[in-house]
């Protein structure tokens, strides 16, 4: 644990106290200089305070930054598909059925854990430098940070809804145009572990765009203009178009009429939500750089495609 000093300024008279800090700090975000004065890792003139405190004359902050929020996460040997390494980011091709990072009934087994055998440098990070997560059954590109200063950028990013991404999804039914999803999307009311749109939510904007139409399925590309809990999911579904393979938001199998027994068969064996992260655009935190990375979708995927268009043809 590293200890700092700083005085803050007069010209910074009347700014709340974490936002000052952060920005004498600027290789730290707010939020985490907010949580280190919440967990009394930050004095002013010796004292605690609350993030919301207002900045008087001459303050004298004294720091015990903790560099780790993920020291317990252990370092476990799994293979990573790295799409571009840098001194500043990883960009990774995530599987599908991996999970992002330990949590309940996931201690281990995660590409957090893989990311800190990869690296043991990310053990210094929030969360081993992952600024985004994708769902478990959901595959495809993730950014990681490898160090404060990325992170801090790359977060800002996200939250300005700056960072592109853009998703292969292929829904139930035929979709004749593509178009925007605006809907809050927060907590369903009725079973907890589902998000829903209601009106108490966050705002959410999806926009999707048809790729290929079949007689009775959609590929479609969605792009995300915010980023909420399993927001593709639950808006395609709120449209009547749920992911294949989605038994949170698309109930259990369906069969078109008169389907072929192809067509059956390639249902039932897929067992994920059919949602592939192919694109992802950022501006490099060093650089300022627009760099853009695309991966295909995974063989599961392109073999439910092949499938829909011989024998699900328009």
């Amino acid at each position: 644990m590293n200890k700092l000093t700083i005085i803050i300024p007069d010209r910074m008279k009347g700014e709340r106290l974490d936002y000052a800090i952060s920005e004498m700090l600027p290789d730290y975000s707010r939020s985490k200089i907010s949580k280190w004065i919440k967990t009394g890792l930050v004095l002013n003139n010796n004292q605690p305070f609350k993030p919301k405190d207002k900045v008087g004359s001459s303050e004298l902050i004294s720091l015990r930054i903790d560099a780790s929020d993920s020291t317990e996460w252990l370092p476990e040997k799994i293979t990573l598909d790295i799409v571009y390494e840098d001194e500043d980011i990883i960009i990774i091709n995530k599987p599908f059925g991996l999970v992002t990072h330990p949590g309940a009934g996931n201690l281990n087994g995660t590409l957090a854990n893989g990311l800190l055998y990869y690296d043991s440098k990310l053990s210094q990070l929030d969360r081993s430098g992952i600024v985004h997560r994708l769902d478990k059954n959901t595959s495809g590109l993730m950014v990681i940070a490898k160090n404060q200063k990325s992170q801090k950028y790359l977060v800002e990013q996200l939250q300005t809804h700056s960072v592109q991404r853009e998703y292969s999804a292929i829904v139930y039914g035929h979709m004749i145009s593509g178009g925007s999803i605006d809907e809050p999307i927060g907590r369903d009311r009725k079973d907890r572990i589902k998000q829903a749109v209601i009106n108490s939510g966050k705002n959410a904007i999806t926009h999707y765009r048809v790729v290929n139409r079949f007689a009775n399925h959609t590929h479609v590309k969605a792009i995300l203009e915010t980023g909420r809990t399993h927001q593709i999911r639950v808006h395609l579904s709120y449209i009547g178009h749920p992911l294949i393979g989605d038994p949170l938001y698309g109930g259990s199998v369906r069969f078109p009429k008169n389907a072929s027994q192809n067509i059956k068969e390639s249902l039932k064996k897929f067992n994920r939500q059919a949602l592939h992260s192919k694109k992802l655009t950022l501006s490099h935190p060093r650089s300022g750089e627009s760099l853009t990375w695309k991966v295909d979708p995974p063989i599961d995927m392109l073999d439910l495609l092949q499938t829909l268009d011989k024998f699900d043809s328009v």
